[in-house]
């Protein structure tokens, strides 16, 4: 289902029913999604008509998909409800370890794996919220992450728990700083979440006063970077930060830290345990280590989760017997991440142990991605890393053809297939082997840069006129390619939804128009979004607009000036509209 006012409704009667819900996002591939369904042996599957008539479809196909009883709740909406009487006094009040919802994590060994999540953690983790931040039912909470991802749990049921109000974004508006800056001030939104790349961007991507009823601010899903929190401030002194950390595993978040403007250490700690929860940081042997010693965190409590929905073996390596708890069957979950204590007594995070990464928020097995690209035939062998790009993390993937070269955007279309978008390689760069240490094994360290010269394509085409020049000199410029050609896919040329918004962020600036991000992801190449803007923004002085942008990007010239005085006089004579 889409974000929407059924969607809510539809996981409280999940819950109400004693039954767990398991997400299932329509923009991910019908190949993943079919997966998914047949992997979690879903009893009913319910969905939007739209979705149904459309998404839907391929997926009836698998085998738990022909066996789910599918139900449409907008279109059946009232057929729904003259059944509810039906089944109220049949409702058994779910248990503190019956299952809550089951959430999709990518996998190392080429597939998602189903993370179980129990009332009693959930609950947990909702109450300390509530008595750490005190909700009210004067606050407004927006809730504008997919529900694949966990922070929405809490995003849903925390002020339904408060009494507070809950503002859905609208589907896809999570992507869109333009959009939540305006639901932000509409509704007078008093607490929200970003992940730190989306929160740089929504900072970077509107330029909107600090709207004063925003009192909370959280941050979980990767690290937050010090210099993103004193921005964070800059912009809105009198709201609080928090950085929140937790994986999926253990109902949310386990750690919480309110943010310190102009902290003097200059890092962001992850914090202290939150309720009824433990923190270990321990060495190879499961052992403590001292304060300030680096070494691997794990997770004990009432939020650990029920391990992974039929991965025995993996559950029993990740979901290990806790034997500093005096709690009979206690376990702890093992994080992969590399911690250590400070001082005063909160945890540092320190990165991760394994191939498994954070990029833009999204938890990535590097490994499913090998696994995913060693299934295609042209292929002998292939290895996906993360740079830092255009100054942020970007995934490339190097890979050696079977036989005559093979482009990346076969290779591409091949991924979107299987893959969500984000996991998705920015770069594909071919070779002739991949390099071996002494001892026969891959050589991370020794895999070339990706350079534009090994990325370049023959397809080439120039831009024309001066409105496709501005994108294709923004585009160029955010993802430091050195040439953009107009039938090029912004997201094929190394673009993803964050590079999009700077991207619309900075065409808006020049341009001084209103380019929404949907309008961005439907019209993805510089020839196609220059006649979107060009249909949609007809009102005098555009053309102007975009003779002063292109001035500003090549450097304004004598003759440039004259043109642009030219352009500014029909303009204000009534004569510039396209």
């Amino acid at each position: 289902m889409e974000r929407s006012l059924e969607l809510v409704v539809a996981l409280v009667g999940i819950l109400k029913a004693g039954a767990a819900y398991v997400p299932l996002d329509p923009e991910y591939p019908a190949e993943r999604l079919a997966f998914m369904l047949d992997d979690a042996q879903c009893a009913v599957l319910l969905t939007q008509r739209h979705i149904a008539d459309s998404a839907l479809a391929p997926l009836m196909g698998a085998q738990a998909g022909a066996r789910a009883n599918v139900l449409c709740v907008d279109s059946e909406w009232h057929t729904l409800a003259g059944a509810a009487a039906n089944y109220t006094d049949a409702l058994m009040p779910p248990g503190p370890e019956d299952l809550a919802y089951m959430i999709y994590t990518s996998g190392s060994t080429g597939t998602p794996k189903g993370a179980l999540n129990t009332h009693r953690g959930i609950v947990n983790r909702l109450l300390w919220m509530q008595d750490e931040y005190r909700l009210t039912a004067g606050d407004v909470v927006l809730q504008k992450t997919p529900f694949s991802f966990d922070v929405s749990v809490w995003e849903f049921f925390w002020p339904l728990l408060a009494g507070a109000k809950l503002v859905l974004a609208a589907p896809g508006g999570h992507r869109d700083p333009g959009y939540l800056a305006e639901v932000i001030r509409d509704e007078q939104v008093s607490v929200l979440h970003f992940v730190p790349s989306m929160l740089r961007a929504f900072l970077e991507g509107t330029d909107a006063p600090a709207q004063p009823t925003l009192r909370d601010v959280m941050c979980s899903g990767e690290a937050l970077p010090y210099e993103l929190q004193e921005r964070f401030f800059a912009r809105y002194p009198s709201a609080r930060l928090h950085n929140l950390y937790g994986p999926t595993e253990a109902a949310v978040d386990v750690s919480y830290w309110p943010c310190v403007r102009g902290d003097a250490r200059g890092m962001v700690p992850i914090g202290r345990p939150v309720a009824n929860t433990q923190l270990y940081v321990l060495d190879e042997r499961m052992q403590p280590v001292p304060i300030g010693v680096a070494g691997e965190l794990y997770i004990g409590g009432v939020q650990v989760g029920a391990g992974y929905h039929g991965r025995p073996a993996l559950t029993a390596e990740r979901f290990v017997a806790d034997a500093l708890s005096s709690v009979a069957g206690a376990r702890l979950y093992r994080t992969g991440d590399r911690a250590r204590w400070l001082p005063d007594g909160a945890i540092e995070y320190l990165g991760r142990l394994d191939f498994q990464i954070k990029l833009r928020g999204f938890r990535i097995e590097l490994g499913e991605i090998d696994a995913a690209l060693a299934e295609l035939p042209a292929l002998a062998a292939a290895v996906v890393v993360v740079h830092e790009g255009t100054g942020e993390p970007q995934l490339v993937a190097y890979y050696v053809p079977t036989g005559p070269a093979v482009d990346g955007g076969t290779l591409r279309a091949a991924l979107r297939a299987r893959l969500p978008e984000y996991m998705v390689p920015a770069h594909f760069v071919a070779l002739a082997a991949l390099p071996l240490s002494p001892n026969g094994k891959l050589d991370r360290k020794a895999l070339p840069a990706p350079t534009w010269d090994l990325l370049a394509t023959d397809d080439y085409i120039a831009p024309e006129g001066e409105l496709e020049e501005v994108i294709a000199s923004v585009w160029s410029e955010i993802m430091g390619r050195p040439r953009i050609g107009r039938d090029t896919s912004f997201f094929d040329a190394g673009g993803h939804s964050l590079l999009a918004i700077r991207a619309v962020a900075r065409l808006n600036t020049l341009l001084r128009t209103r380019l929404s991000i949907r309008a961005f992801f439907a019209n993805a190449t510089v020839r196609g979004l220059a006649l979107a803007l060009s249909s949609a923004d007809t009102k005098p002085g555009h053309t102007a607009a975009v003779a002063r942008a292109v001035l500003k990007l090549r450097g304004m010239s004598a003759a440039d000036r004259a043109r642009l005085a030219a352009r500014q006089r029909a303009a204000r004579s009534g004569g510039d509209d396209i």
